[in-house]
């Protein structure tokens, strides 16, 4: 298919997953991030009715961000990420028409769990391209010393991180509105100022929703901080999940780059109740650029960094 379109920032939270979450620990249903759980987050045949409309789109899919390491000791963190990742590669290869893909579930209380699902379940599983992270992780940056041995195996292994927001526990105000912008943001900052480009130049790190508050304040970058590190957020890769907003991926096309900018909807989050899938791609098309950018957007992109 010639017109075929990669999203690569989608989420689902896969059906044996979320029993065995609920069987351990009843009350997990209760944590608020379990508002966004509707049927077509959880059951593949009602997303199959939603996606009917997009026939040429296909799901590099991660789950939603209902972390074992925030509820289960190291041992079962370890053990219910590891079942995870193969019932997304059971997954993905049961639904080609859906999905292109998976992103790995890591431990993040297990860092040695984490590695060996790094170097041995997604580099011998050719659905698994890669390892989503958060922003913070038991709410301590992502670019703290304990973490930097993940970014260092993905670097080796020539894997790629898909970058997701998470609230700051220590703040009163959090809000979905504005908070998961700055905390991405901010983690960025914390990932450059750690030395991962300087350490692991070659590194592919995904940026979810194109990039947060970065293309908007790009000239207070170097101002504020040493050029070099101001010129390293240009390094990360970012995605079109902003709900549709042509001129804001103009902003974020200009600054990352034509080779730096890749179709993600966050499909089946955002708008109820399938997600912005329609809108994402109508903002594309009227974005004011070429179609050859807009071919790299959907799909060449990710295709190379990948090597899909």
């Amino acid at each position: 298919m010639n017109n075929i379109k990669i999203d690569v920032f989608a989420h689902i939270l896969t059906e044996e997953y979320f029993i065995e979450l609920k069987k351990l620990k009843a009350d997990i249903v209760n944590d608020p991030i379990f508002k966004f759980t509707t049927d077509i987050l959880t059951d593949i045949n009602v997303r199959r009715e939603y996606q009917k409309q997009f026939p040429e789109v296909r799901q590099l899919i991660s789950m939603i961000n209902i972390n074992p390491e925030d509820y289960f000791d190291a041992e079962k963190s370890f053990e219910l990420t590891y079942n995870a990742n193969e019932e997304l590669i059971k997954v993905v290869k049961e639904n080609s028409d859906l999905f292109c893909g998976a992103v790995a579930m890591l431990p993040m209380n297990n860092i040695e769990g984490a590695l060996k699902i790094i170097n041995e379940q997604v580099v011998n599983n050719k659905e698994l391209y890669g390892v989503q992270l958060f922003t913070k992780a038991l709410n301590k940056s992502i670019a703290s010393e304990e973490y930097l041995p993940i970014f260092e195996a993905i670097s080796k292994n020539n894997l790629a991180i898909w970058l997701h927001p998470v609230f700051d526990l220590n703040k009163k105000d959090n809000n979905i509105v504005f908070s998961w912008e700055y905390e991405e943001s901010q983690a960025m900052l914390e990932i450059i100022r750690a030395g991962v480009f300087e350490k692991y130049p070659d590194i592919k790190i995904i940026i979810h929703h194109a990039g947060a508050m970065v293309p908007f304040f790009a000239n207070r970058l170097p101002v504020t901080m040493p050029p070099k590190q101001a010129e390293q957020f240009k390094l990360f890769y970012v995605d079109t999940a902003i709900l549709g907003n042509s001129f804001a991926l103009e902003n974020a096309l200009d600054y990352y780059g034509e080779d730096r900018l890749l179709f993600g909807t966050d499909a089946p989050i955002g708008i109820l109740p399938a997600g912005a899938t329609k809108e994402v791609i109508e903002s594309i098309e009227k974005m004011r650029t070429t179609d050859n950018v807009r071919d790299k957007i959907y799909r060449e992109n990710v295709k190379r960094l990948l090597n899909i």
